[in-house]
């Protein structure tokens, strides 16, 4: 069989190899799933949680070993792997407490019996997993899932098949039975295959190309739920307060893992005035002070590569692209000397009055248009096809109020990073960004679907609704 091979971005170093799963592996995964169903679906709730509780147990335990690996295959600082992983670790309490308020039973008296409103498990729950929080984000849909009921068939990204594996095998350690978690390992054939299967549901976190792709091929398939978290050209509007305060909120929203966040701020919209000037210039500055670096070294750098030379190549490109329409670069973008292809410097572009497209740059890239006032920066926040984040600065109730009201977007928030989000609130997006069905404490939602029952414990009573309307 094919071999699947990941690679430290940083230095190149082989991290992991395994066997990528054939269509017919795929199928047989799902055929496995397909048949531990109703077993798992039956156990009461308290079962499933207890599960969970084990497999968190489980993350606690190796929580360094899976960081590192984490690490090694993302180039991710460990500081910052460290801390995806307590935010697996947490999201299995937030997942329980969700599942209870939102997908739970509740009862209510009637004058016959008790209405009463369950939630069933949709069936087997296919889940592609990204490469830029290959631990989370997945961890994110599967453990909603296998709490409602579901069986879970998990491909992670090809980038990222050792985390992947990593949560794989605390499932197992936790003692999930035969069939319930399983793992297929590949590239683009593989998760065709699984997509083409038979499945109740797509958990999907990646790019909105794809997630267009899944719309257009589920446009036939009703009985399939679909759940797309997908990325976002964020728009940060900063229009006053203090500089140095106001930048490190931009470099924080900007370049947090190094730009490979699909909440990241894209654009920076600043108003046209000394203020805005002033911003950027300290913005620049602060990006210039950047500790970039391997994940292991130290003292511990901020940022580390992005996920391939590739997506370096790639984006080194789309910055050239728009100095190329006329933007004016304000810090360059490309590679860093003595480092692997995959690292870059984070880069600064005005492209005020310059025609751009409406993509995402996964990188460390802002795009700053200077506004000359509130209602075009407001304009220029929501000239977008996606509606992920979205964020203000500023002191302003007013502006405040009127930004929260009109911005396109799931999560918005004030003088705090667009990266900013609880695990207990929901996460997800609106256009290209999503398909309203957000992720995070919301993800109950997707995994169960609501049934209503009135119920009587006798059939007596239901002849009176009859009389003197019969012949």
């Amino acid at each position: 069989m094919s071999q699947l091979r990941s690679y430290d971005p940083a230095s190149g170093a082989l991290v992991w190899e395994g066997e990528i799963a054939t269509p017919e592996a795929v199928n047989a995964a799902l055929a496995r799933a397909r048949a531990a169903f109703p077993g798992w679906a039956s156990l009461p709730v308290a079962a499933r949680v207890e599960t969970a509780q084990r497999f968190k147990a489980v993350l606690e335990a190796r929580k360094e070993a899976i960081a590192e690996t984490i690490s090694r295959e993302t180039g991710k600082p460990l500081w910052e792997t460290r801390t995806e992983l307590a935010s697996m670790i947490g999201k299995v309490g937030i997942s329980i407490a969700a599942q209870a308020e939102r997908a739970g039973e509740k009862r209510s008296d009637m004058p016959f019996g008790q209405a009463v409103l369950r939630h069933r498990p949709h069936g087997v729950m296919a889940v592609l997993g990204p490469f830029n929080f290959p631990g989370h984000l997945p961890n994110g849909h599967i453990v909603p899932a296998l709490l409602a009921g579901n069986t879970v068939v998990f491909k992670p990204s090809e980038m990222t098949p050792a985390t992947g594996q990593a949560m794989a095998d605390a499932w197992a350690e936790a003692g999930l039975p035969e069939g319930v978690f399983q793992i297929v390992h590949g590239a683009r054939e593989t998760g065709e295959a699984l997509v083409a299967g038979h499945i109740d549901g797509l958990l999907f976190t990646g790019s909105a190309g794809a997630g267009a792709h899944f719309r257009r091929i589920f446009a036939d398939r009703p009985d399939v739920i679909l759940a797309l978290e997908l990325g976002g050209n964020n728009p940060l509007v900063v229009w006053d307060g203090d500089v140095d305060e106001a930048a490190s909120v931009i470099v924080q929203s900007s370049f947090i893992t190094t730009g490979q966040r699909c909440s990241c701020a894209r654009r920076v919209i600043v108003p046209d005035s000394p203020f805005g000037a002033a911003l950027v210039d300290a913005v620049g500055a602060l990006a210039d002070r950047i500790a970039i670096g391997e994940w292991n070294e130290t003292p511990e750098p901020w940022i580390g590569p992005l996920i391939s030379e590739a997506a370096a190549e790639a984006a080194i490109d789309r910055f050239a692209e728009l100095a190329a329409r006329g933007a004016r670069i304000v810090r360059p973008f490309g590679g860093v000397a003595g480092r692997s292809g995959a690292f870059v410097t984070p880069g600064m572009i005005d492209v005020t009055g310059i025609a751009v497209p409406d993509e995402e740059i996964f990188a460390p890239v802002i795009q700053i248009t200077r506004a000359p006032g509130f209602n075009a920066a407001m304009a220029a926040a929501n000239a977008t096809r996606f509606g992920l984040s979205a964020g203000l600065v500023s002191a302003d109730d007013a502006l405040w109020d009127r930004f929260v009201l009109e911005s396109r977007a799931g999560v918005v928030n004030r003088n705090r990073p667009t990266t900013g989000a609880a695990g207990s609130m929901p996460f997800g997006g609106l256009g290209d960004s999503g398909n309203h069905r957000p992720s995070a404490y919301y993800a109950a939602d997707y995994c169960a679907y609501p049934v209503a029952s009135f119920e009587a414990a006798t059939v007596a009573g239901n002849s009176g609704a009859l009389t003197g309307k019969l012949r």
